[in-house]
């Protein structure tokens, strides 16, 4: 499956049973990575959420896989605009991120310059317009990285607490859990 034919397959509404089968597909098919990255980036944010929302189910299924294209994903990260697509961005960062990330994702995210994911992260989470599950995803993944760069811990734990102050069950629980490990 080309480009084209998968924006023909995700240009209706598609549920999780469908974005399960493409997933299939275009692992098998091995679809470039930087294409369906571009597709997150369509003109039709329905398109383009669904593709994220692939991408997110491809990508960490075996993110190995990918590597080789893990830091152009990096690099278009701070370029998602549609609400839709934060969510899936953000959780791939979360768990490409972690300590059960595999070494070879580690070893290419430590070649990176981060700071421009970090960056959009601390924006979706200041944007009240930004939805709470990629508040809490962003928060996981500057968690993730408060080590390499010393000014995050700072800044997250300053966010979290304004969060907090106000926040839903899922940022006051995750909150308290982030606060609690720093």
């Amino acid at each position: 499956m080309n480009k084209k034919e998968l924006i023909k397959q995700i240009s209706a509404t598609i549920g999780k049973r469908k974005v399960l089968e493409l997933s299939k597909i275009l692992k098998e098919q091995q679809l470039a990575l930087p294409d369906l990255v571009a597709i997150t980036f369509h003109t039709d944010e329905g398109i383009a959420f669904r593709a994220a929302w692939i991408l997110e189910n491809i990508f960490l299924q075996n993110p190995e896989t990918y590597l080789p294209h893990l830091e152009h994903m990096l690099l278009k990260f701070p370029d998602v605009k549609y609400a839709s697509c934060q969510r899936h961005y953000a959780k791939i960062i979360m768990h490409i991120t972690s300590l059960k990330s595999p070494q070879s994702i580690k070893n290419k995210i430590a070649a990176i310059d981060l700071e421009p994911p970090i960056e959009k992260l601390f924006d979706w989470m200041i944007d009240t317009k930004v939805k709470i599950a990629v508040k809490v995803f962003a928060a996981e993944a500057l968690f993730n990285m408060r080590h390499r760069y010393n000014w995050i811990q700072e800044e997250l734990a300053n966010q979290i607490h304004y969060l907090m102050r106000n926040g839903t069950a899922a940022i006051q629980s995750r909150g308290k859990k982030l606060l609690s490990k720093m």
